[in-house]
């Protein structure tokens, strides 16, 4: 059973890929009723140059309840960009009204229009080049949403990753890991799994930082003055975590069963999970007080314009929202 309300969508930088991808979506079974934000003469423009041949009808937020889309035809809230837009060309004066349009559907998200959010690949660096400090979707959407503790959580069908930490330098990732940082990316997780993804008793599995979890301390010490007491405290409150486990070990049979994998910093995780499902893979963000999920792709600028992007990611992630709204 999908969600009762629409789901909102995004398109992404308009550069790249996205905008057609949410194009191909009108032409596609969906789970529930979807609408995207974007500019309507961009995705004609763009329905033209890759011969996706989508009705475009614009309506207002308060409308999408009640909004039902025929065969072939895409409905979208109209937030047009101020400048040029060409096929792989980055445009920083864009880069504000893409915000504006992101932080449109996460509100009205809040206000109960739509079911959840899935969100189309941005572009951190146009973004920054506009003097718009920007670290990524996560980030701004807890802002926004006044989520003191997001989780990025990666899922391709059984495998689920979490990061304990985002988009920081690797250089930076041993000083933001603190007993308390990691204990409340635990608990959400572990909340997350229960409540959104119905895992009764949620299993999760947590990597070391340092090759072989530090080594008795011969390789750092993060792993048994952080990461162990923080799991030994919540394995003695009666929850299922275990670690920290080498990497290179956590993700194999030989760990056990695990319904999902903390990482200790962004490259540690996500290579495996891409790996094992680039293409279907989603991206979802817990500890946010709405539903949200993204592709788990870039922008691909080479590809705009080209008609051969796959949409198979952004396929998933609506499917993976309009199940998290339903549970």
């Amino acid at each position: 059973m999908g969600a009762t309300r629409p789901l909102v969508i995004t398109a992404g930088e308009p550069a790249g890929i996205g905008p057609e991808l949410c194009l191909t979506l009108a032409h596609e079974r969906l789970p529930c009723e979807v609408v995207v934000i974007s500019d309507p003469d961009l995705l004609r423009n763009r329905a033209g140059l890759t011969g996706i041949n989508t009705t475009i009808t614009e309506i207002d937020v308060a409308d999408a309840a009640a909004a039902r889309a025929g065969n072939g035809e895409l409905m979208i809230i109209s937030r047009p960009f101020p400048d040029t837009v060409d096929c792989g060309r980055l445009n920083p004066a864009n880069s504000q009204a893409l915000l504006d349009g992101l932080g449109l559907a996460a509100t009205a998200c809040l206000d109960g229009h739509f079911a959840g959010l899935v969100t189309g690949p941005l572009h951190k660096g146009v973004i920054n080049d506009a003097g718009i400090p920007f670290s990524g979707h996560t980030e701004f959407l807890a802002e926004l949403t006044n989520a003191p503790t997001p989780v990025m959580l990666l899922v391709a069908g059984d495998l689920r990753v979490a990061l304990a930490t985002t988009h920081l330098p690797l250089r930076d990732v041993p000083n933001h890991l603190t007993k308390d940082g990691l204990r409340e990316v635990l608990q959400v997780l572990l909340a997350g799994l229960h409540d959104q993804f119905a895992i009764a008793t949620p299993e999760i599995v947590v990597c070391g930082l340092n090759p072989h979890a530090g080594e008795g301390g011969y390789l750092g010490n993060e792993d048994t003055d952080i990461i162990a007491p923080v799991i030994s405290d919540l394995a003695g409150q009666g929850y299922k975590v275990r670690g920290p486990l080498p990497a290179d070990t956590a993700f194999t049979p030989a760990a056990g069963h695990k319904d999902a994998v903390l990482a200790m910093y962004h490259d540690q995780g996500l290579p495996v999970l891409k790996y094992a499902g680039f293409g279907h893979a989603v991206n979802t963000t817990l500890g946010l007080p709405i539903i949200r999920t993204s592709v788990d792709h870039g922008t691909a600028l080479d590809l705009a314009g080209t008609g051969r992007a796959d949409n198979g990611s952004l396929l998933h992630a609506v499917k993976l929202a309009a199940e998290l709204a339903s549970t």
